[in-house]
């Protein structure tokens, strides 16, 4: 992965997990793409704990059960929705799929909902 695309996803990874600590309670969940960059700030186990120390909240990873096209694709718009009311502009072409439609990309695998209650 060229070097520019990599600090793209990590930076839309870093509007979402401030979105979700800010929002505390809404369920929101990432595209793929921005779950890759947000499963690299994981792993930086004591940046991402100052991090979300910094943010006020630690967000945890939750994987959910699938869902269906539709309910993928509300869910990424609202997320969207949430960041931009949060004050950050998402990068859109992280959260589409390639065909342009938004939602996970990958098919059936699980996407997560990280940040909101358990349903």
């Amino acid at each position: 992965m060229e070097q520019r695309a990599a600090e793209r996803i990590v930076e839309e990874a870093l509007k979402f997990v401030a979105t979700c600590a800010a929002t505390n309670g809404e369920s929101m969940r990432p595209s793929r793409a921005v779950d890759k960059g947000w499963h690299a700030l994981i792993l930086h186990t004591h940046t991402y704990e100052r991090l979300c120390s910094r943010l006020g909240r630690f967000v945890h990873h939750r994987p959910d059960k699938p869902a269906s096209t539709e309910v993928r694709s509300e869910a990424l718009d609202r997320t969207q929705e949430l960041m931009a009311q949060a004050g950050y502009e998402p990068d859109r072409t992280l959260w589409l799929q390639p065909s342009g439609s938004a939602e996970c990309e990958g098919g059936p695998a699980p996407c997560c909902d990280y940040c909101g209650p358990k349903k």
